[in-house]
């Protein structure tokens, strides 16, 4: 037997590393075919104020047609620099490389190669009075207005994309946009730093904002090509460093060394103040011209809050316009990274793969359609992925307009019910100690892993200090679909809490397993299908945090962002309802202090966690079911 593991070992890491060697032999294919068939230039275009912004401009060598422009801005750096250094990829995907386009990559205002100073999320400025008056809505009107100017071969049609703080950009750009920019598509676009990234109804999502602005947050004193070190946690134990070398987050200094100037501004704004809301775009998402489509993923554990809000802004704010989102089983980008067809333990079908279906039917045309005038656009108002059931759905409206709202009911000895069968005053309870928080994986990462969104929930259900409640075995397949309407009766024996609710798809003990997990057992295997967190003090306003009056029942309302997902018959629907979940959010010291940003070790206690169930003060959750 230890032999054919060895064996079954050894193949695996073979097939591993045939794949990775396929992977890069097709990149170094892609990176030669480009520059077979593509020229590039570099430009530093002028800003209305005397900024430059520098540009590289990929062009096909073929010159018998004009080509319409695609455009990218990007804080990440458009490396490689250099007129004979070539991206290994140009486009959304390669497939737009061979179809043929002028493709722009631009670093924005500040970041490496491009004059000015940068600002987070910058505050977009509605009415300008001047030159001086600049916002990335701005620098995209003067560098799509020099693009088709100055490029030669170009028909006058200009698209955009962009993926994460791209996807920002081309949010951004669709405002008040120059007549040439005809279609843009932010894809997992940030909309709002309170609820994409780093914060989740208050709730501050710890190594994701520190291991990344350890990098990106250092200022910088001149033009450079180059990124700075990322940070080196000692140990491969984020858990271990989050909790014992750093601690409270009043401590971050002692590695920052005070040279990360927005950390030092965060500290200072804990609430969402002015500081937090000058950096929303939603606001501002008005007199939208161009053709919009709105990418996300359902498994996007940095953005999936912006892609479901910047579409339903544009919907809302500018009628007639075109307008689609679309949503596939996806971690942050997995459309263009992958095949999609799998994430972690789960997977999701590869006949064709989420990705290729979506790169090839979805993207491609839309962009094709717009600036090339070719082919027939049949998109949907919303083109989403049913997992579960692992199949794409054309909607006429998002949410779906004929949903059947019902609720779920949580009940004594961990029932979950769409019937409240319980009365009385019936509690469940449980002691959360803020020296052993619940881990939220059992990877051993110092990050965010992909993965945690689909993740097996049964390490943390098996806690003392997590309550579970679940439905019996579903005789029919019901699919949940839209945003879902948490509304907790609590209490707590201190004056201050945070509260983590999870939706699990429990498989049944008789699964089959996937194809691409083949040795893995998948019996009672519970995925998580959607979580939140809310930072307690803010349950009644982001702006005003209050504390818990101890032993009181409260309200502590809050919404877990959309799903479809179907839970299939034989299969159960799972709650997770627990107070801590680390690293992932900073630990809660429990103790009310004005701001956790400055608490101290002896803020931090243990505290009695009480959720409430039956009639009258049940806490429940509201949720659309979607009739096939």
């Amino acid at each position: 037997m230890r032999k054919l593991r060895l064996i079954f070992l050894l193949f695996v890491i073979v097939c591993a590393g045939t794949f990775q060697i396929r992977a890069d032999e097709q990149k170094t294919a892609d990176s030669l075919w480009i520059a077979e068939n593509y020229d590039k230039k570099e430009y530093e275009i002028l800003m209305r104020d005397g900024v430059k912004l520098f540009t590289a401009v990929y062009s096909p060598k073929d010159q018998s047609e004009k080509y319409p422009t695609l455009l990218y801005r990007t804080p990440y750096s458009l490396n490689p620099y250099g007129e004979d250094q070539f991206l290994a990829r140009i486009g959304p995907s390669m497939l737009f490389a061979r179809e043929k386009y002028i493709f722009v990559y631009q670093d924005v205002r500040g970041r490496f190669m491009s004059e000015g100073d940068y600002v987070n999320m910058r505050m977009h400025i509605d009415i300008k009075k001047g030159k001086k008056d600049i916002d990335e809505s701005s620098d995209t009107y003067d560098t799509v207005d020099w693009l088709i100017k100055n490029v030669k071969n170009n028909n006058g049609k200009v698209g955009m994309w962009g993926i994460s703080y791209p996807g920002f950009y081309s949010a951004a750009a669709v405002i008040d946009a120059h007549p040439a920019l005809v279609a843009v598509s932010p894809q997992a676009p940030i909309a709002d730093w309170w609820w994409d990234d780093f914060h989740h109804n208050g709730a501050f999502f710890l190594p994701h904002c520190f291991n990344f602005f350890y990098v990106f947050g250092k200022e910088r004193p001149e033009l450079t090509k180059d990124w700075g070190k990322r940070f080196n946690h000692g140990t491969p134990d984020g858990y271990q460093f989050f909790l014992e070398e750093l601690g409270p987050l009043s401590k971050a200094n002692k590695f920052y060394h005070d040279s990360i100037p927005f950390w030092n501004e965060a500290v200072k704004h804990p609430n969402y103040d002015s500081f937090w809301q000058n950096m929303n775009i939603i606001p501002h998402l008005n007199n939208v011209k161009p053709a919009v489509m709105t990418v996300g993923g359902w498994y996007d554990a940095e953005d999936l809050y912006g892609p479901l809000a910047i579409y339903d802004a544009i919907e809302k704010n500018n009628k007639g316009i075109d307008n689609t989102i679309v949503m596939g089983p996806w971690r942050h980008g997995g459309w263009a990274r992958g095949d999609g067809s799998s994430l972690g333990f789960v997977h999701f079908g590869d006949d064709p793969a989420p990705s290729t279906f979506y790169q090839e039917n979805i993207e491609l045309p839309f962009f094709n359609y717009y600036l090339k005038g070719k082919g027939e656009l049949k998109l949907p108002e919303a083109y989403m992925f049913e997992t579960g059931l692992n199949k794409w759905h054309e909607f006429n409206t998002w949410p779906p307009a004929d949903l059947e709202e019902s609720t779920l009911h949580l009940l004594s000895e961990g029932q979950l019910s769409f019937n409240n069968l319980n009365s009385g005053n019936t509690y469940d309870e449980f002691v959360s100690d803020p020296a052993k928080p619940v881990p939220y994986t059992t990877e051993i990462t110092t990050g965010m892993t992909r993965e945690y969104m689909t993740d097996d929930q049964r390490f943390s259900g098996r806690r003392q200090d997590v309550l579970v409640y679940s439905t019996e075995v579903l005789q029919e397949d019901i699919t949940f679909a839209g945003s879902m309407q948490v509304n907790l009766m609590v209490s707590t024996s201190e004056s201050a809490c945070d509260w983590i609710v999870k939706l699990i798809d429990v498989y049944p003990d008789d699964h089959a397993g996937y194809p691409h997990k083949k040795d893995k057992k998948y019996g009672g295997y519970q995925q998580m299908v959607r979580s939140e967190a809310i930072r307690g003090r803010y349950r009644n306003s982001d702006e005003n945090p209050e504390p818990f009056v101890p032993n009181e029942i409260t309200s502590v309302p809050f919404e877990l962002l959309d799903v479809l997902h179907t839970f299939q018959k034989g299969h159960k629907i799972m709650i997770h309802i627990q107070s801590t979940w680390f690293p992932i959010i900073d630990r809660n010291p429990q103790k009310y202090v004005d701001n956790i940003f400055m608490a101290k070790e002896e803020d931090f206690i243990k505290a009695t966690h009480r959720v409430y169930t039956g009639k009258p003060n049940g806490s429940t959750i509201e949720v659309g079911i979607l009739k096939h």
